[in-house]
C-alpha cells in the first residue's frame, strides 16, 4: 500500500496526525476510517495489518490518533469520549474535501464504540465495524476502578493504563453517562459488523452479545478466536481486515463495471480516462501496467519498460532452470536483477563498430543457489544469454500495426 502522513484541523482546531493509505494498484473504491483503541494510535501493528488488508480490497483508508494521543497535538487530560467523536467528523470533513466521503466505519475497543455513535450521526456510513468494542462505554471505567473515588473528589487522578501515566479528569467519566449504546444500535439502520475474540481478556465476549442483542438486522458476528484485546498476533490482525473486507462487499459496491477485455490475438491491452493506467489481458492472465507519478501516471503498475526487463528476467530464469533440470544440476533458486537505460553507442564496450547516437542496455545479474560447482555455474551464465527474449532483443525485429476496423 501507499502511506502518506497528514495532518488536519479537529473541531477546536488543534491538528491531528495522521496516515492516508492507498491501494498500490489501483484508484480506491471508497474509503474506510478507522478509530484506534483507548489510549492506543493509529500506528498500532494490528491497525496497520487491517489498514494493508483493506487497501488490497480496493479501499482507502484513513487512520489518526486521538487528540493528545500518538502524534497528535493537544492534551489527553482535556478530552472525553464525545471529543473523541467529534474528532471522527473531523476526520470524515477531511476526507469528503481532499479524497472521497468514507463509507466504512471501523473502531477498535473504545474506538469501536465511538464509531457506532458517530455513524449513527453520518449519512455518508454505510457500514460499521467494530472489533473488541465494549457493550457500553463506562465499561472503561474499569481500567481505572481503584481511582474512581480520586478522580471524583479531586476532579482528575493521574492513573496507569499498559503501563503508561495518563491523567483522567472527572468531567472524562461524566461524559460517559451520556452515551446509551445500545439505544444508539436499536435506531441504527446501517449494516454493522461485530468482531470480538472469545478469549479478550480486557473486554470480555459477553460485551459483544450486548452489542450484537442491541443491534438491528442487518448484523453480524466475527469471532476473532485466540486473539487478545490488541491483535498483537499479525496473524489475528491480518485476518479481522481481511474479514472486514470480505464483509463489506455485501453492501458497499466494490467493483466497477469495466470492459472484459476480448482479443483474437493473445495480448490485449486497453486504456482509457485514468491518466496511463492500461490494463493488460495477457495469456489470459490481468495484468496493470502504469507511468511513475513523475511523469503524470498514478504508479499503479509496472512501466512498459519494467515490464520489458521482466520479460528477459523471467525468460532468463525459465531458460536457467530448464537447462538445469536437463542436466539434473542442483539449481535450487536463481534470481536475475534488472536494470534498463539508456547509453551513448561509445560507452557499449559489445557494441559493433560504427553503432552511433543511444543505445538501450539492459543490466543482467544472476544469483544461483544450489549445490554447483564452478564449471556448472560458468556454463549456466552462458545459457543466460540463450533465453529466447534475450536473443529477440538482438536480432531484426519486425512491429506491423494496422487499425482495426469498428
Amino acid at each position: 500500500m501507499k502511506s502518506t502522513k497528514i495532518t488536519f484541523p479537529n473541531a477546536t482546531g488543534t491538528n491531528l496526525s495522521a496516515r492516508i493509505d492507498l491501494p498500490a494498484d489501483r484508484k480506491p473504491l471508497h474509503f474506510a476510517l478507522f478509530a484506534h483503541c483507548f489510549t492506543c494510535s493509529k500506528d498500532l501493528h494490528a491497525v496497520r495489518n487491517i489498514s494493508r488488508a483493506l487497501t488490497g480490497a480496493g479501499f482507502g483508508v484513513m487512520r489518526f490518533d486521538f487528540t493528545g494521543l500518538g502524534q497528535s497535538d493537544g492534551e489527553f487530560s482535556e478530552t472525553n469520549f464525545s471529543s473523541n467523536v467529534a474528532d471522527l467528523h473531523a476526520a470524515m470533513a477531511y476526507l469528503k474535501a481532499e479524497h472521497m466521503e468514507p463509507a466504512l466505519l471501523i473502531g477498535h475497543s473504545l474506538g469501536g464504540a465511538a464509531a457506532i455513535v458517530a455513524s449513527a450521526e453520518a449519512e455518508n456510513i454505510r457500514a460499521v465495524a467494530t472489533i473488541g468494542a465494549p457493550g457500553d462505554v463506562g465499561h472503561i471505567k474499569k481500567l481505572f476502578s481503584g481511582d474512581l473515588e480520586k478522580i471524583k473528589a479531586e476532579g482528575h487522578a493521574e492513573v496507569n493504563i499498559g503501563g503508561r501515566p495518563f491523567t483522567i479528569a472527572k468531567s472524562f467519566l461524566d461524559d460517559l453517562e451520556k452515551r446509551d449504546l445500545s439505544s444508539i444500535l436499536g435506531d441504527l439502520r446501517k449494516p454493522i459488523l461485530i468482531a470480538h475474540s472469545p478469549q479478550d481478556a480486557v473486554v470480555g465476549i459477553a460485551n459483544a452479545a450486548a452489542l450484537f442483542t442491541a443491534a438491528r438486522q442487518p448484523k453480524s458476528f466475527l469471532s476473532l478466536d485466540g486473539a487478545d484485546h490488541l491483535l498483537t498476533n499479525n496473524t489475528d490482525s491480518n485476518y479481522a481486515g481481511s474479514m472486514i473486507a470480505a464483509w463489506s462487499k455485501r453492501y458497499l459496491q466494490h467493483e466497477k463495471p469495466v470492459q472484459e477485455l476480448q482479443s483474437d490475438m493473445p495480448v490485449v491491452v486497453h486504456i482509457a480516462n485514468e491518466k496511463y493506467t492500461t490494463q493488460v489481458l495477457a495469456g489470459g492472465h490481468h495484468l496493470t501496467a502504469d507511468e511513475p507519478e513523475s511523469v503524470g501516471g498514478n504508479n499503479y503498475g509496472p512501466s512498459p519498460y519494467d515490464l520489458l526487463s521482466a520479460a528477459l528476467g523471467a525468460c532468463t530464469a525459465m531458460t536457467l532452470k530448464m537447462y538445469a533440470e536437463r542436466k539434473m544440476w542442483d539449481l535450487q533458486e536463481a534470481y536475475v536483477h534488472l536494470k534498463h537505460g539508456k547509453i551513448h553507442a561509445k560507452d557499449c564496450e559489445s557494441c559493433a563498430e560504427g553503432t552511433t547516437g543511444r543505445i538501450d542496455r539492459f543490466e543482467r545479474v544472476v544469483e544461483l543457489h544450489g549445490d554447483l560447482d564452478d564449471a556448472q555455474r560458468k556454463r549456466l551464465m552462458e545459457i543466460a544469454d540463450r533465453c529466447p527474449v534475450h536473443r529477440t532483443l538482438h536480432e531484426t525485429v519486425e512491429v506491423v500495426t494496422r487499425l482495426k476496423n469498428e
